[in-house]
């Protein structure tokens, strides 16, 4: 079993890692249409097949951290996905942070705070 820093440490990872992947597919995807030649091309793409190995890597990581710990604590810790994908969206692809979604971000992370001040 895994101590509690190393739960949240491979939770983390994996976050990141996940938000890293939707960085590499939102810019893969510059003109994609649903239709045989759109998912020809997108089975072709460099950063979708980066992006999905990234996918799978994260998987396995979170897979690691849920067998040693807790479902509430490692489910709600991985929703750090939601911020590494702001900071990513705002400095990677120069998306614009709201006040609204600096707000929702600052209470994702107090949740999760609070969840894991309540581990054990």
């Amino acid at each position: 079993m895994l101590g509690v820093v190393a739960i949240v440490l491979l939770t983390l990872a994996a976050a990141l890692a996940a938000a890293f992947a939707q960085y590499l597919f939102k810019r893969s995807l510059k003109a994609f249409r649903l239709n045989l030649k759109g998912i020809i091309l997108l089975a072709s793409n460099r950063g979708v097949i980066l992006g999905g190995l990234i996918s799978l890597a994260s998987l396995a990581v979170y897979l690691l951290a849920l067998g040693s710990g807790q479902l509430t604590f490692v489910y709600p810790t991985f929703a750090s996905t939601f911020v590494f994908v702001l900071l990513i969206s705002h400095f990677a692809l120069k998306e614009k942070v709201t006040r609204a979604r600096a707000l929702g971000i600052i209470l994702i992370i107090a949740g999760i705070a609070i969840v894991a001040l309540t581990y054990g």
